[in-house]
């Protein structure tokens, strides 16, 4: 039986947008089950859909040493074969439904999606659930995904803004959890076995390490009968205590990776912030004005548009469960390359030191709010959006206090927290491009 509601609260949001329309989204319950998975349930009856969204609190920073990408090929893995199913038969299933199911794991976690129409709830849950509790990891299909894998990898190693942002994160993470890429190495991923992948999946694949949260044209009543008591049977376990470091590096750094390129790929910046910090708000208005606003922003305007030098400039906050970065991207003309590098860090210096126009401030709070409804425009997205909610400890009325955390920003809160998290002095610049010397070259 479900508790009587653990943690339980109904919630209907409200957003007031700046243009003066009412944005609404449906009410969204949250209950905990006796298992510790927290069910969170949002009925909207539009259309005869259902998207289920599992999040399962584990990702590559749980990869052991030496097995980077497990994580990742157990997500994948789930899909293989469940409860006297096989690959293909889950497959003909569900086309046959015209529904979809996918599995993949990021940094911080896994998300195992589900979509069908309401017609077909109960089968499709089956296989969702028999996925998800039951999966067979047949040897054969494992050792495929594996050679796929391993193929993707050596691809990528030809896309010069995949080396810079592996490249970018071993070299800020060190040889932390988040230091090595989702899907592994080439190194890691030929040591990966069916065995190593059931048992990762027996030690984080459980109800109280998870959150689902269930969207679409399905009623409380359908839920009890149809979901809660399946979900029920998920039984619960102790999940392994984390023994990883999350560090980074603290030191200013110049990378050269040399590649036979026509153009130079960049990546500039430092330790950022974890998604609960407080500062988060103020960091999205302030990015917003400096690089993460389009064709408005500084970079764009003065790199791009007044200098030509380069086709693309952008930066973001990643920022994530127990930490994460702040990155400018640059893509340049090979000759261009010092001087981009250069632009940027002169724009970073004036934010930091110099007051943005109110013009500035007003242009970027308009746009993040009346923008935020776009992350809420489909079930999958509500669902996603809850679902980190949930995991990162936002409060299920984040979406209605969210505009009142932006237009709260000051001008002195964004040269605040420009100071705080864009250092120049620690910065990680790394710089993929055409070498004289025919290897990798490092200079720091």
């Amino acid at each position: 039986m479900r508790k009587p509601f653990v943690t339980a609260c109904l919630v209907a949001v409200w957003l007031s947008i700046v243009s003066g329309i009412a944005f609404a989204l449906p009410p969204v319950q949250r209950t905990v089950l006796d298992n510790g998975l927290v069910l969170l349930v949002s009925e909207e009856h539009s259309l005869p859909f259902v998207t289920m969204y599992l999040m399962v609190k584990t990702g590559s920073k749980d990869d052991p040493a030496g097995r980077e990408g497990l994580a990742d090929l157990t997500a994948a893995s789930l899909l293989f074969g469940a409860a006297g199913r096989t690959l293909q038969q889950i497959n003909e299933e569900i086309d046959f439904m015209g529904a979809r199911l996918n599995s993949a794991a990021g940094k911080d976690y896994t998300a195992v999606t589900l979509r069908a129409l309401t017609k077909d709830l109960d089968r499709s849950v089956s296989i969702f659930m028999d996925a998800v509790m039951k999966p067979t990891f047949p040897e054969n299909e494992i050792k495929k995904e594996i050679s796929r894998t391993l193929g993707a990898i050596q691809s990528s190693e030809d896309q010069p803004g995949y080396v810079a942002e592996r490249a970018f994160q071993k070299a800020l993470y060190l040889d932390g959890p988040y230091g090595h890429p989702a899907e592994g190495t080439k190194e890691s991923v030929g040591k990966l076995t069916p065995r190593m992948v059931k048992q990762f999946h027996q030690d984080y694949y459980h109800p109280n390490n998870s959150i689902l949260v269930v969207v679409g044209d399905v009623s409380q009543q359908e839920l009890s009968r149809s979901i809660v008591k399946r979900l029920e049977m998920w039984p619960r376990k102790a999940i392994p205590e984390s023994k990883a470091l999350f560090s980074a590096a603290q030191k200013k750094q110049v990378i050269k990776v040399g590649k036979p390129v026509t153009q130079s790929n960049i990546i500039i910046g430092n330790r950022g912030m974890s998604r609960d910090n407080p500062d988060y708000y103020a960091a999205t208005v302030m990015n917003h004005i400096f690089g993460g606003g389009g064709l408005t922003s500084r970079l764009m305007q003065e790199i791009r548009n007044k200098r030509g030098l380069a086709y693309s400039a952008a930066s973001f906050f990643e920022a994530r469960k127990y930490g994460g970065s702040f990155q400018i991207h640059l893509q340049t003309k090979l000759p261009s390359t010092d001087e981009a590098i250069k632009v940027a860090m002169e724009d970073l210096v004036r934010i930091r030191t110099e007051l943005v126009s109110p013009e500035e401030l007003e242009d970027a709070k308009k746009y993040l709010v009346g923008n935020f409804p776009q992350k809420l425009s489909t079930q999958s997205r509500i669902a996603s959006f809850f679902g980190q909610v949930e995991y990162f400890g936002l409060g299920l009325d984040y979406p209605a206090r969210y505009p009142s955390l932006i237009n709260s920003i000051s001008r002195e809160d964004i040269r605040r927290v420009a100071q705080t998290y864009l250092q120049p002095d620690a910065s990680i610049t790394v710089i993929v491009t055409r070498l004289k010397e025919a290897e990798d070259e490092k200079v720091k």
